[in-house]
């Protein structure tokens, strides 16, 4: 839906949409650049508009997150992160032909299931998927961001992995949802939010209400405006890709059981 929607707004003055897909198999040459695909069959989903096209500099930095050449409003530039990122999950890679005034092509390789139908085909399918860890399923993720596609990405992301996760959109909503008796095992919160409660603030609060609770920060400043205020590790980047954010929450959870543990 993302390509597709990408390559209708490529094409204002109207133009051709082709959807395609094929089998391939792609050896150790064809992936040399890559480190999240192996050698073997793939399914090839390919997009391709007869649009505006990308220069060079616009190819270079497509798939990061938040990265958009649409107007302010139009796009948050998370919808080819989220395909790149889908991708790379998948095993697989995503590759881009494009040039201004030729249109472009996104091309997906998503590994192929080779295993056949019936019963050995569920058993194989079923170890393909990971289950969440049971650590997982029973945290509780407070997300305060006040972008909502940003929001909606990062909280996604948590539950597919297991983590119960409450969302609030500003800081007194965030307090609202920690009312007593409600567990909360991490606040994740953005430095910058409205309604007269930044990221700062709402963890002070928070910790007031439940000391030693752990907070990750999410900044553009980090380098500058937090330095030196937070404990190492509590900051993440604006700009983050959302494993990042993944690997920090799961980090900061395993350090909070070993500290009430007695392990550390």
């Amino acid at each position: 839906m993302n390509l597709a929607v990408n390559a209708r707004d490529a094409m204002p003055g109207g133009g051709r949409l082709t959807l395609a897909t094929r089998h391939v198999r792609l050896s150790a040459a064809d992936l040399a650049e890559q480190d999240s695909a192996a050698p073997g069959e793939y399914v090839e989903v390919a997009v391709s508009d007869t649009g505006t096209g990308m220069d060079e500099a616009t190819r270079a930095r497509v798939f990061e997150p938040f990265f958009t050449t649409k107007p302010l409003g139009q796009g948050t530039g998370l919808g080819l992160s989220q395909v790149y990122g889908f991708a790379r999950q998948s095993g697989g890679l995503v590759r881009l032909d494009s040039a201004p005034g030729r249109g472009t092509t996104v091309r997906l390789y998503l590994p192929r299931d080779t295993v056949g139908a019936g019963e050995q085909g569920a058993e194989a399918g079923s170890e393909r998927v990971a289950a969440p860890p049971q650590a997982a399923a029973e945290r509780v993720v407070l997300l305060v961001e006040d972008e909502a596609g940003v929001r909606a990405v990062a909280a996604e992301r948590l539950r597919e992995l297991g983590y119960t996760v409450l969302e609030a959109g500003d800081g007194p909503a965030a307090l609202r949802l920690l009312r007593p008796g409600a567990r909360v095992d991490l606040l994740v919160t953005d430095v910058g939010l409205p309604k007269g409660l930044n990221g700062r603030q709402v963890a002070e609060m928070a910790r007031e209400r439940r000391p030693g609770l752990p907070v990750l920060f999410i900044t553009g400043d980090a380098g500058d405006t937090l330095d030196g205020h937070l404990a190492p590790g509590a900051v993440v980047g604006k700009h983050f890709d959302v494993e990042m954010l993944v690997e920090r929450v799961r980090a900061m959870l395993t350090a909070k059981d070993d500290l009430y543990s007695g392990d550390s």
